[in-house]
């Protein structure tokens, strides 16, 4: 009888070491299991050719086509001594040449004969500007059937086009996948039997049989439907056990105080919140009154007032005699939050300090490049509760730092900071603090829940009175380059008015870019990206000439970024040439043009963000997405995209739409080999909502998941060491 693997089998035993050393270095996969989840990403139908005119988009790319030999022929040069085959193929949609040389080519002239109908697999390059395949791996489609019903059958057979790489063709992927296939009978299912029928699913084992092998389209669909739900809900188990945890675990209620801090700081604000803000506010004082944990996700539009949000839940924690922390990313917004925050409470925050009010309190800032003494200094206020709050980077994580009784943790832009880090942060408490994430990264509902489940969700998507609109425009500087100058005079014409400016490089330029970093960015003819060094030295030297231009990037010494930064935010500076170190939380008001060299580099929400540190004043902002690339290129569509809207929301939809799937959860995915294979964030909304109901319900009946075995298997599966920090990374 034929050994049949099982599931969690190297796959060395079952395919030999050398095929399986080349699937687990290329594709990620050791063992049965996981080449079972390698599903085909497309099926390839006989009958029906697979278009070649699609090639052009996919230069560089490994493919898969299936065609039909049109002509073929030996050429030879070298005076005879050397031989090319060259062999047309077509579909229909286009045509495509195939090239052979020397010994090579006397199977393929053997085989590809005229009429011959075969699936080719290649990386696409471009010679003498046709597209072509350069020693193609083939496997013809033989016709022999002998009656007419046979060859129906064989015409409209569904082939599998698994994602492959150089050393493994797509059809040999499928070979090594019926290798294993018996071994799906084996597979345990993790969907209780109930939600299963109600739902109308395939068994587990009968859908991976017809992902991989489909009789009919049909079986396509009903495959891709279960694994779709197993991929939801076993994710949103994940995150519901989580959220069940977390409510089980006690916390200290904090309420604001009548007539404390949180009142007279509101009774000096110069300005109403919005409505927004005001219903957000509510919902987190709800959370901060209760006797377990607040989980919130704020997340909001640039400049739509999250640090106004966010500082009032402290300022009411700070009332009910507990300290709140805020983790910033980067020491500059760290600076950034601490200035604006003391300015904001003006003699609030100096309790216990000569002038500072009775009902005021410390609000410390606490980073890795502060003095000793300062920093001493910091830490004693923390520990005696002086300080009610620290604003500070992943300093504020070491051992050294004491509370005297955290009750509050905000952590701003969730996605640069781990799951350590955020409990690291949270164990400083006596008792679990409360928790607040912001990200002005504005998330798709869908990907909140897929990414963000164990959190409640707030949204802030109406901005403050003041805000000003922003004009955004592409600057196409290779088609128009008078469209650039204008720009440069642009720039001048604000700072002659009065006013600043951002202009944002991809590198550095220091010297010390990494050299590999900078050739894979290089990509075949385009040059190197923009750098801050370059540009701030050619602007000074031309266009602004005269104008007070510095710059400021991630290498430089700490003392030397807040003292750009101090005097930026002063008005002495009046250009800043800047990495995207000045994505989040920087607030310069007086700010009003921003230009992004290399714009076209940048991501949809990263170019989105930077864009939000412009018109935050009175003045309205201006942001010129400069880019060299040709105007039908994808990527002249994202910057369209961006200029067309200043909705997040909106444009982080169509962020996640334009990224390939592996990328739609950033580095969520990342080491999560089996988590989303086959779910489409955006796509597969309604799924991801029922799998978070039916995840929900299931986990607060049986939160040991004691009566589901299977879905036990499928979360250790998921969350096996290597994967845990899936959940918390955004």
């Amino acid at each position: 009888m034929e050994h049949v693997p099982a599931l969690d089998e190297d796959l060395k035993k079952t395919l030999g070491p050398a095929t399986a050393k080349v699937l687990a270095e290329q594709l990620g996969l050791h063992t049965a299991l996981d080449l079972l989840h390698h599903y085909p990403r497309r099926y390839a139908e006989r009958g029906e050719l697979t278009s070649l005119a699609e090639l052009a988009d996919q230069i560089d790319e490994h493919v898969t086509v299936v065609a039909q030999v049109a002509d073929a022929r030996i050429l030879t040069f070298n005076g005879g001594r050397g031989k090319r085959l060259e062999v047309t193929i077509t579909d229909g949609s286009g045509r495509l040449q195939l090239v052979f040389f020397g010994a090579g080519v006397h199977k393929p002239h053997k085989d590809l004969l005229p009429g011959t109908r075969a699936m080719f697999a290649g990386k696409v390059g471009m010679f003498n500007r046709k597209l072509q395949l350069s020693h193609p791996a083939y496997e013809p489609l033989g016709a022999d059937a002998s009656d007419r019903d046979a060859a129906t059958a064989f015409a409209h057979q569904l082939i599998p086009i698994y994602p492959a790489c150089a050393k493994l063709e797509s059809w040999k992927i499928a070979k090594c996948v019926d290798a294993v296939l018996p071994s799906a009978q084996e597979a345990v299912d993790p969907l209780p039997p109930a939600l299963r029928e109600g739902r109308g699913l395939v068994p587990l084992t009968e859908a991976l049989l017809k992902i991989h092998r489909p009789g009919t389209k049909a079986d396509i669909e009903d495959a891709r439907q279960r694994l779709k739900w197993d991929e939801a809900f076993v994710l949103q188990v994940a995150l519901a056990r989580r959220r069940h945890a977390d409510s089980q675990l006690p916390a200290v209620p904090r309420r604001p105080v009548p007539g404390g801090l949180l009142d007279s700081f509101d009774a000096k604000l110069p300005f109403t919140l919005t409505d927004g803000q005001q219903k957000v506010s509510k919902e987190i004082f709800d959370d901060l009154a209760t006797s377990h944990p607040m989980h919130r996700l704020l997340q909001g539009e640039v400049g739509s007032g999250k640090t106004m949000v966010a500082l009032r839940a402290m300022l009411a924690v700070v009332d009910s005699g507990g300290q709140a922390a805020m983790l910033a990313p980067t020491e500059v917004l760290a600076q950034q939050h601490h200035r604006s925050i003391t300015e904001m409470m003006g003699e609030l925050a100096e309790g216990g300090m000569l002038g500072g009010s009775d009902q005021g309190t410390k609000v410390v800032l606490l980073t890795g490049s502060m003095g000793v003494p300062a920093r001493r200094r910091a830490l004693l206020d923390l520990v005696t509760g002086e300080a009610g709050i620290v604003i500070g980077t992943h300093a504020l994580i070491e051992d050294k730092v004491q509370f005297h009784d955290l009750g509050l943790v905000v952590v701003d832009e969730q996605h640069r900071f781990g799951v350590e880090q955020r409990d690291a942060l949270r164990s400083k408490g006596k008792q679990p603090p409360h928790l607040l994430v912001m990200t002005a990264t504005p998330i798709p509902r869908t990907v909140a829940m897929t990414v963000f489940g164990d959190l409640e969700t707030s949204v802030l998507d109406q901005l403050p009175a003041g805000r000003s609109p922003i004009a955004t425009h592409v600057v196409p500087s290779k088609d128009k380059p008078h469209f650039l100058a204008r720009a440069w005079e642009r720039v001048r014409e604000e700072v002659e008015k009065g006013h600043q400016a951002y202009v944002v490089c991809p590198r550095i330029g220091d010297g010390e870019d990494d050299p590999k970093k900078k050739a894979a960015e290089d990509d075949g003819d385009r040059r190197p990206p923009l750098a801050v060094v370059e540009i701030a030295e050619q602007l000074t030297r031309g266009p602004l000439a005269g104008t007070s231009v510095e710059v400021l990037h991630g290498r430089m010494d700490p003392a030397d970024k807040d003292d750009v930064m101090r005097r930026f935010a002063a008005g002495e500076v009046k250009v800043l040439v800047a990495t995207t170190v000045i994505e989040v939380g920087v607030n310069v008001p007086n700010s009003t043009v921003m230009v992004i060299m290399d714009a076209d580099r940048f991501g949809v929400s990263q170019l989105h963000q930077l864009r939000g540190r412009v018109g935050r004043g009175s003045a309205p902002g201006l942001c010129l997405l400069v880019s060299e690339m040709h105007e039908a290129s994808p990527a002249r569509a994202r910057l369209a995209a961006v200029a067309a809207t200043l909705d997040g929301f909106e444009l982080s939809r169509i962020d996640l739409e334009q990224r390939r799937e592996g990328d739609v959860l950033g580095q969520a995915q990342s080491g999560v080999r089996s988590s989303l294979r086959m779910l489409a964030v955006i796509e597969d909304e309604e799924v991801i909502a029922e799998a978070r109901e039916e995840a929900t319900r299931v986990v607060a009946e049986d939160p040991a998941l004691e009566g589901l075995p299977g879905l036990r298997t499928a979360l250790d599966a998921l969350l096996d060491t290597e994967r845990e920090q899936y959940l918390e990374k955004g």
